[in-house]
């Protein structure tokens, strides 16, 4: 009796269920380590089909730049408009541009901009080769001999690779730009005195660690989308278990992936 009470109380179920995530979440991360390491001896060895790959670049690079732009400047001009007036009242306007900066560069900017991707590019890649696998199109693929790593994962996870940084450059250009429209707007700060601020905020360290983070999150979110996909089963609603994952884990592992340059280059 004793036991049924227990097991039917709220803390109970609440653990059992973060017993469950996190089981999952180290099931997804093993799959992606042993998967990741075929799809970097394809890459190593130039293995991939070159259209397939532009067709994934244009995926990346263009079709999620509107939104990845969107997320990101407003995510900036809020942060500016609402420092901005504070720190000219205290006389520390010649600080808005670089405070802007180094949270665009250092954090907004390549958060926001995976958050943006997992969003759309993410979802997509896991519910599109889920459904490939409950609709047993991979086993047919395998059939004919086709490695369906080197057919599906490479393609993707190297596009993903190749195309967050040139979007998170032009994420943080258009953050940047519109923090300073919005500081000038909120407090009548000049752009003058914006932009020297701005330059005078940032170093190579700060965009040399952006590019290498661009680089992770951007192999680490295709390839946990790939994985998740990979790995669907039952049907339709397999297709929805699945897609839900490659976000849910995406968003993990990039926050963590944060936190381990964090500790590295800024600790």
């Amino acid at each position: 009796m004793r036991d049924f009470s227990l097991k039917s109380t709220i803390t109970y179920k609440l653990y059992r269920q973060l017993i469950i995530l996190f089981d999952d979440f180290l099931s997804t991360i093993g799959d992606t380590v042993i998967y990741g390491k075929d799809v970097l001896k394809f890459i190593f060895k130039r293995d991939f089909n070159m259209p397939a790959l532009l067709e994934q670049c244009s995926r990346f690079g263009v079709s999620s730049l509107p939104i990845t732009l969107s997320i990101v400047g407003m995510t900036a001009i809020i942060v500016s408009m609402q420092v901005a007036g504070e720190m000219v009242k205290q006389g520390a306007g010649n600080y808005v541009g670089m405070l802007v900066a180094i949270l665009i560069i250092r954090e907004a900017g390549i958060i926001m901009s995976g958050f943006a991707i997992i969003s759309m590019i993410g979802s997509s890649i896991a519910s599109e080769i889920a459904t490939m696998r409950v609709t047993e199109q991979i086993d047919a693929i395998q059939v004919l001999k086709v490695n369906p790593i080197r057919y599906l994962f490479v393609p993707r996870v190297l596009s993903g690779t190749l195309m967050m940084p040139p979007v998170l450059v032009i994420a943080s250009l258009v953050g940047i730009i519109g923090g300073g429209v919005a500081a000038h707007l909120a407090s009548g700060l000049s752009y003058r005195a914006y932009f020297e601020s701005v330059w005078s905020g940032i170093y190579m360290k700060d965009m040399n660690v952006a590019l290498l983070k661009a680089i992770v999150f951007g192999f680490t979110i295709a390839l946990i989308s790939c994985v998740c996909g990979y790995n669907a089963n039952g049907g339709a609603r397999g297709v929805g278990i699945a897609t839900t994952k490659a976000v849910v884990w995406s968003f993990v592992a990039i926050v963590l992936w944060d936190l381990v340059f964090s500790i590295i280059f800024f600790f």
